[in-house]
């Protein structure tokens, strides 16, 4: 068992680890240089040694911070959120909320918490939590979290879900290893941080063309890892660049457009809403895959395994992957998403009652944190799937003279301003 600390590190800090980094230069050996894709999947959730199925990367102690653990402000909003989509897609009597990528179980807290206090809302509706999630210690982590110690691990190794428990309110919770695996009905899902870790191919544009971008063991140092170029196209280079690409370096994340792909088809046909937030940019940024380790930048091809590897989603792409099947909004910055949904509101109430000094200047700081432009606020980006039924007004019954206007759909919270009367 590894602690934290002895993350692959001797005293000096930068010994790799040497099962990974073997694992990878054998690899490389055998079969030539590997995508960046395939070295991110690698690393990141090989079964052995990968970094999510090993570690609990999360928080103070870990390689990074996520708004969830920032600021419970932040998931109440977010569930928020949720409920103004359920309310939007017509109170359906069976909510599922799916979450992709849960963390430490932090941010679907939090929204449970809502989901109980606005009980009256929800009404005979009943809930569901569904986790997607590969690391077997984090879903262990999840499980605590959420459900203390009312949940058990699948007896057999396929079942589709690998660990069920209920929450404190009586909540069922089960834990999926991919989307494919969660039951078809009106869902929303919530992917917070999620797709950035996802594998991306990169691309660069050359004389001759688009050529891949792979990484390779370095001839003077054979312990040492490279980025080549590839001289002739791959098949990625000649399938997941758009003919009117104007960047001269491009990073796709295929994977993250199959699941934008799956999560289109789910809210056509069954309804819901996906919400997603992430750092981003819409189709203008080039080369951002970096690492971090101990919340510091680390190069990504050293110590494969020790550090957490990460790239900016690319929301241009993603859309373009949803291919019309639904509506998408955004992206819109989180300080934007989080002021339309009433965070300024919500931090004067909470204000108002909290004495505590010590309590206030968290409260405080965690807002700056998250809406502060040179902080998280306009780092982060929302966007969101929804059905066109979503954003359509109301059919006029027929043969009728309505004086009246047919209803609008209610706006969508978080991309409009609402106005709390």
């Amino acid at each position: 068992v590894h602690t934290r600390r002895s993350c692959g590190s001797s005293p000096n800090g930068e010994k790799p680890r040497p099962s990974m980094l073997r694992h990878l230069t054998s690899k490389i050996k055998a079969t030539g240089p590997i995508s960046v894709a395939e070295y991110m999947r690698e690393v990141l959730t090989n079964p052995v040694t990968g970094y999510y199925v090993r570690n609990n990367m999360l928080g103070p102690d870990g390689d990074f911070i996520t708004s969830p653990e920032i600021s419970q402000i932040f998931g109440e909003l977010l569930g928020v959120w949720i409920l103004s989509e359920w309310m939007g897609g017509g109170r359906p009597k069976q909510l599922q909320l799916v979450e992709l990528g849960p963390g430490k179980g932090s941010l679907a807290s939090d929204v449970l918490r809502v989901f109980s206090q606005l009980r009256s809302v929800l009404g005979e509706a009943s809930v569901s939590l569904h986790l997607v999630e590969v690391s077997p210690v984090l879903s262990r982590l999840q499980a605590q979290n959420l459900t203390g110690n009312y949940s058990q691990e699948a007896g057999a190794e396929d079942e589709p879900i690998y660990r069920r428990g209920e929450t404190t309110t009586g909540l069922p919770v089960s834990w999926y290893r991919c989307l494919d695996d969660v039951p078809a009905g009106f869902s929303i899902f919530l992917a917070h941080e999620f797709f950035d870790a996802l594998p991306i191919h990169k691309f660069q544009r050359t004389e001759k063309g688009w050529r891949e971008v792979m990484v390779d063991i370095d001839p003077e140092t054979p312990d040492r890892l490279r980025f080549v170029v590839t001289p002739s196209p791959t098949l990625a280079s000649s399938t997941l660049v758009q003919a009117d690409e104007r960047r001269d370096h491009v990073e796709v994340c295929a994977e993250g457009g199959v699941i934008i792909q799956q999560l289109a088809r789910r809210i056509s046909e069954d309804g819901g809403a996906a919400l997603i937030a992430d750092y981003g940019h819409d189709g203008t940024k080039t080369d951002t895959f970096r690492g971090f380790k101990g919340h510091q930048l680390h190069d990504v091809l050293v110590s494969p395994g020790s550090a957490d590897l990460t790239a900016d989603v690319d929301f241009s792409y993603l859309r373009r992957m949803a291919a019309g099947g639904v509506v998408c909004l955004g992206p819109v910055t989180q300080r934007t998403f989080l002021k339309n949904m009433g965070i300024d509101t919500r931090l004067q109430v909470l204000l108002r009652n909290c004495a505590d000094p010590s309590t206030r200047k968290q409260l405080i700081s965690s807002y700056d944190m998250l809406t502060n432009p040179a902080k998280m606020g306009e780092r982060f980006h929302f966007f969101s799937l929804l059905p066109h039924s979503r954003l359509s007004k109301p059919k006029k019954p027929e043969g009728l003279k309505m004086e009246k206007k047919s209803p609008a759909p209610l706006p969508v919270a978080g991309f409009s301003e609402l106005s709390f009367s």
